[in-house]
């Protein structure tokens, strides 16, 4: 591969990509064989990307035209350009020239509506990621780069596989001298839920009550909703201003459902990253005076139930705080591994950490 060996001679090199389908056309099969798990960075890559790319380009893409592009790349694509837009790192290793490169870790340095997201740190290599020896020269080289494509102050927080967040907190505070928070701003399991775990409920709702997508006349109160769970995350509050955004947007794509009860919006549910096979429920929120009625459970396995079924998902995923009573309500409707039961292996322990003095984003 004339061209990889010419522009890294070193058995691990990192490449950028500024624009998402640049990014998937380096790794759309490995993020394709690991889709539920690389959910974190795959759906924010396939939102910036036309509807052709996503539903051919990604889905026809080998590891053989990925192979065929590495041994072709030219020079430009290794050398650290500064930006301001959103883009993707991606760190390969290839022991001999023989042997195809393999895709050790992706970093997404993305933003949104209200603002940047944390760095989003994926790796199709989970067990390897626990070894030291094997991440240490691997983040080393990433931190590096990303140094070189943003200010430090754009890094506010690190999300993703708990081990590699550590190694990579560690490593970036020792290059940029900005310190790691002492709390976590969270720390997570990554589950999952499909057809076969799924667990269904005869429990009749109540007379009057309604599960149902989120529609305009519900801005107000799901605005405030948004506000509320914003605010109980502590490190991410918003206004009631930028909380009406974040609504408006949610309600216009379809992306919410709620729990109405006879007109009293109770319980919202969000899911905004989806792929071909995978969705992800990225927010549940139950306002305080109606907790500890079953909203949350009556609302989850409804919209899971329609993914899943109507929708023709194979899997839905969720992040769930090691200490959230919320996990009773998902393992009830069947998201693997909590409340402390066996976890398989795609049950993953997750992180993020937070840096001193870093300009804050917003999820």
């Amino acid at each position: 591969m004339p061209g990889i060996n010419a522009t890294s001679p070193r058995a691990t090199f990192v490449m950028q990509h500024n624009s998402a389908g640049c990014f998937l056309s380096y790794t759309a099969p490995f993020l394709r064989r690991h889709e539920a798990s690389s959910n974190i960075v795959l759906a924010h890559a396939l939102k910036r990307v036309d509807a052709q790319t996503a539903l051919s380009g990604f889905e026809f893409t080998s590891e053989a035209d990925v192979y065929a592009r590495l041994a072709s790349t030219d020079l430009d694509s290794f050398t650290p350009r500064p930006t301001k837009s959103a883009f993707w790192l991606t760190v390969w290793s290839q022991p001999s020239p023989s042997s195809p490169p393999s895709l050790d870790i992706v970093l997404a340095c993305v933003d949104w509506t209200l603002g940047d997201y944390p760095i989003f740190l994926w790796t199709p290599n989970r067990v390897s990621a626990s070894s030291s020896a094997w991440l240490a020269p691997r983040v080393a080289e990433l931190t590096e780069r990303l140094n070189c494509c943003v200010p430090p102050e754009r890094v506010f927080s690190v999300f993703g596989l708990t081990s590699l967040v550590k190694a990579f907190a560690r490593s970036w505070s020792r290059l940029t001298g900005f310190s790691v928070e002492t709390e976590p701003f969270y720390a997570a399991l990554f589950s999952h839920c499909d057809a076969h775990t799924f667990r269904d409920s005869d429990a009749p709702l109540p007379e009057g009550h309604v599960l149902r997508k989120a529609t305009t006349d519900d801005l107000e109160p799901v605005a405030q909703l948004c506000k509320e769970f914003a605010d109980d995350s502590i490190f991410f509050p918003l206004t009631i201003e930028r909380a009406r955004v974040e609504a408006r947007e949610l309600i216009s794509k379809g992306l919410l459902w709620v729990y109405d009860a006879e007109g009293d919006i109770t319980t919202i549910c969000a899911v905004t990253r989806n792929s071909h096979r995978v969705s992800a429920i990225t927010k549940v929120y139950t306002t305080p005076r109606w907790r500890r009625r079953g909203c949350a459970e009556f609302l989850v396995r409804e919209v899971t139930a329609q993914l899943l079924y109507n929708v023709g998902k194979d899997s839905v995923v969720l992040y769930v705080g090691h200490e959230n009573s919320a996990q009773r309500v998902y393992d009830r409707v069947g998201f693997a591994g909590l409340c402390g039961k066996d976890k398989p292996e795609t049950v993953e322990d997750s992180l993020e950490l937070g840096f001193v003095g870093a300009d804050r984003g917003h999820w």
